[in-house]
């Protein structure tokens, strides 16, 4: 039966027996794990010697002697000759120092688990029966993999001192465009602070009974929680000890006031990190086939907050053929927009799409022209939540072989 520990080898002796190719391995986690390692190996193949170089490492270019165990807290043997490897290992049986040997169908008192780092939780795998990395290494991969998937029960079981706050981007919607460390998270998490959009209503229905979820969503118009009061409840309940998970649609620092969550969090001495999402102002046009840049057509794009009104910058970038506009949160300013456009000699024939529910069942693109889109977005009954693009990538005629008649929205 193997029993398998966590070592903490920070500052610790290790020594190596073996200059080759599998002591170059070791020493990389070695190092990682803050080891203090010496190697003792008549010669150094090229990786060993340059890690040995570059860390300043000590080397004795010899043979292994018992004395060398001295002051060891773990030895590693990789010779490549297993009568010297079995000679190490039977001298760290009598001196009671933990010993893995590498050589091939041997071990020694100890191993080396195929790891992974999943937040604050270390995931180890080894065999109980004989070495075989390669299945151990398999092992962990797949259960890596379920971290993506939100299915690893990371939870802390027993209350902490310190909580935390983590500001999520959800991306534009589906789950499965969400990164792997926001799924950690949000699995980790004991209150989640969740947006009107983005993937909550998916994400919500795997979590544990216990986990707090808050709505503080915010629809045109209507704020029922305001700013002020979203930043209490995250720094509230982290205070209490909590992992918080505010999840917000898209980037939480494109337009989601992810910097003022953060200001609030720093100025009570909460510990917060950002996890950055796909941007909508990327992502909802992607998914009508609208790219914002095109080589030979569009060499930069603007973002703006349809609610923050047009300044003389938008205006200006508007009115250059290269950039591309994309307006978030505008259908309501979509008239003010495009009369401010014209007045400052937008032409009315740059091309303009509605992208509706992008990333959804729901999704519908309208394709028309800066001078028809109050008119065509009246017809089509445009609503929230949609990007408006404007410019040239737009048409219906960069990508697509076959046009479109203002989208199939009109048809």
């Amino acid at each position: 039966m193997t029993v398998m520990l966590g070592v903490d080898l920070a500052g610790r002796d290790v020594l190596l027996v073996g200059g080759g190719p599998v002591a170059a391995k070791r020493l990389h986690r070695f190092l990682a794990d803050g080891a203090s390692p010496r190697i003792v190996a008549p010669v150094l193949d090229d990786d060993t010697a340059l890690l040995v170089e570059r860390h300043a490492l000590s080397w004795e270019p010899r043979v292994f002697r018992a004395s060398d165990l001295d002051g060891a807290w773990l030895v590693h043997t990789a010779t490549g000759d297993p009568h010297v490897d079995r000679l190490v290992a039977e001298q760290c049986e009598l001196q009671r120092v933990l010993c893995i040997n590498a050589s091939d169908g041997a071990h020694g008192t100890a191993r080396l688990t195929a790891q992974a780092e999943i937040g604050d939780v270390t995931v180890a795998v080894t065999s109980t029966v004989g070495a075989d990395p390669r299945r151990s290494v398999a092992v962990r991969d797949a259960i890596a993999d379920l971290v993506g998937d939100g299915r690893l029960p990371l939870r802390r079981r027993r209350a902490g001192r310190s909580g935390r706050v983590d500001l999520v981007g959800g991306g534009p919607g589906p789950a499965d465009l969400m990164t792997v460390r926001a799924r950690r998270l949000i699995a980790e998490a004991d209150v989640l602070v969740i947006d009107r959009l983005g993937p909550a209503a998916e994400i919500v229905q795997g979590l544990d009974s216990d986990v707090e979820v808050i709505d503080v969503g915010k629809q045109p118009g209507r704020h029922p929680v305001p700013q002020d009061e979203i930043n209490r409840i995250i720094v509230e309940h982290a205070a209490a000890g909590r992992r918080v998970v505010r999840l917000k649609g898209g980037d939480p620092f494109v337009f989601g006031r992810g910097g003022e969550e953060m200001r609030a969090c720093l100025s009570a001495g909460i510990p917060v990190d950002v996890t950055p999402g796909i941007s909508s102002a990327i992502a909802v046009p992607q998914a009508a086939g609208i790219p914002v840049t095109h080589r030979g057509t569009a060499a930069a794009f603007h973002v703006v907050n349809g609610q923050g009104g047009f300044g003389p910058g938008t205006l200006e970038a508007m009115t250059d053929v290269t950039v591309t506009t994309v307006v978030l949160m505008g259908v309501a300013a979509l008239g003010r927009l495009v009369e401010s456009a014209l007045a400052h000699g937008v032409p009315r024939d740059r091309p303009v799409a509605f992208v509706e529910s992008g990333h959804t069942p729901q999704q519908r693109t309208t394709r028309t022209t800066l001078g028809r889109a109050v008119e065509d977005a009246r017809a089509v009954g445009l609503h929230n939540p949609a990007v408006i693009v404007i410019g040239e990538v737009a048409s219906d005629r960069l990508l697509l072989s076959a046009p479109a008649v203002i989208g199939a929205a009109l048809a």
